[in-house]
């Protein structure tokens, strides 16, 4: 059964003012609708990119974007910052109205789009949870219920009588999903708030989430940019970008699309870098093969070598390099360093080409990122995010001339006996 059915929704935003603009667009806004004729400016808008320079006084936050949503399906949107996502989830909890199109649905929607959404801050946490509640359709009796589970949920039981103005961050968004989630909504919206959460409470969300959908027939729409996440809650996926829907099919699918149409670069790519110091950087970064040539894609066994060139060493003191490998769900897969070998590099030169040697590159198939970072007297000195991308096969780790059928996860080197 459907139970949410988006049609043709745009959002048009005016740029630079707050309302619908001038008096004038107003005036002529009317004039066309007493006519019964078009709104005029729904025919001009800039795309929605960030990155680029204006050029028109509005914005098409969404452009017609159509989808549906079965009872009980898990439905991930995902999208670069920017792409309309958080838009999307408030027209579909009617924070906000749609420019054009129209969304229909059947029975309540409990939405979580920011941390502490509805909180009073002098009010105590259980007062919140009768306000919340109440914002979302419930009755006192129902509340007073559910109140003992919710407060069990979210890990707040000492200070559920204290004003909310005193919870970290992580706390109001532990008590409000707990309401949101206990409350039987026939449809929960959830934009990136868990991200603000700690590792076990996002574990606990999701499983929670995944009870409602699995459990309780219940439809959750889920915005994240975890694509780990994603990938174990939903059952399918909307990838967005500059306010249209650009790809709707399986979460793999989607996350896959999503990953290839980022900006990912096989080639050395400085443009994430997070410098802390001033003194000592890194100049590039290539991922060869034993052959010393340039490579995009490694097989599964084979010996790669990831040269840094690191520039601008003003002293002999000794560095500490390390390279973070992740899959493109952003999930660590492992971890090189010298710090973990107690192997520090003391260079002389001011530019010098430092060598990681992984003999047997152990990753199935799949897209993966390096992170990189340049650590001095624990002080850290250079750290770029997504500094080179590779992408690994399945390869004949084992010698034998016989691939491995599985697609996922390590090789490992064993013995049987």
């Amino acid at each position: 059964m459907i139970i949410l059915k988006a049609e043709n929704i745009s959002k048009q935003y005016r740029l630079g003012l707050v309302g619908t603009g001038t008096l004038t667009h107003d005036l002529n806004r009317f004039w066309h609708r007493i006519r019964g004729k078009e709104d005029p400016y729904l025919k001009i808008g800039a795309v929605n990119d960030r990155s680029s320079k204006a050029n028109s006084e509005y914005v098409w936050a969404l452009r017609d974007i159509n989808f549906e949503v079965k009872q009980g399906e898990v439905l991930g949107i995902i999208g670069k910052n920017g792409a309309g996502k958080s838009t999307l989830l408030k027209i579909l909890s009617r924070v906000t109205l749609p420019t054009t199109g129209v969304i229909k649905t059947k029975g309540r929607i409990a939405s979580l789009l920011e941390v502490g959404t509805g909180f009073h801050p002098e009010l105590t946490g259980r007062e919140n949870v009768y306000l919340n509640g109440a914002i979302l359709g419930m009755t006192r009796a129902e509340i007073t219920a559910k109140l003992d589970e919710i407060v069990e949920f979210s890990g707040c039981e000492m200070y559920i009588d204290t004003p909310v103005k005193r919870y970290s961050s992580g706390m109001k968004v532990r008590l409000a999903f707990a309401v949101a989630a206990h409350l039987e909504p026939d449809i929960l919206v959830v934009d990136e708030v868990l991200a603000v959460g700690d590792a076990e409470f996002q574990k606990k969300a999701i499983g929670k989430m995944q009870d409602i959908s699995s459990g309780g027939g219940r439809t959750v729409l889920f915005v994240s940019h975890n694509m780990a996440s994603v990938k174990s809650l939903c059952t399918r996926a909307v990838v967005l970008e500059n306010g249209t829907s650009i790809f709707d099919g399986s979460t793999e699918d989607a996350i896959n699309y999503y990953i290839r149409s980022q900006d990912i670069s096989y080639h050395f790519n400085p443009k994430n870098r997070k410098r802390v110091g001033e003194d000592v950087y890194i100049k590039n970064i290539c991922v060869c093969n034993d052959k010393n040539d340039t490579i995009d894609t490694a097989l599964s066994g084979e010996s790669i070598n990831i040269e840094f060139t690191i520039s601008n060493i003003k002293n002999s003191a000794p560095i500490h390099i390390g390279a973070g490998i992740y899959s493109q769900e952003d999930e660590q897969q492992f971890h090189c360093s010298t710090e973990v070998i107690n192997q520090p590099y003391i260079f002389k030169d001011n530019e010098v080409i430092a060598i990681l040697n992984i003999p047997k590159w152990p990753l199935t198939n799949g897209h993966f990122y390096f992170n990189f970072y340049i650590r001095r007297n624990n002080e850290l000195m250079d750290h770029i995010i997504q500094g080179v991308w590779i992408k690994s096969e399945k390869g004949d780790f084992y010698n034998t001339g016989i691939l491995p059928s599985w697609n996922k996860g390590f090789y490992c080197e064993f013995t049987w006996s």
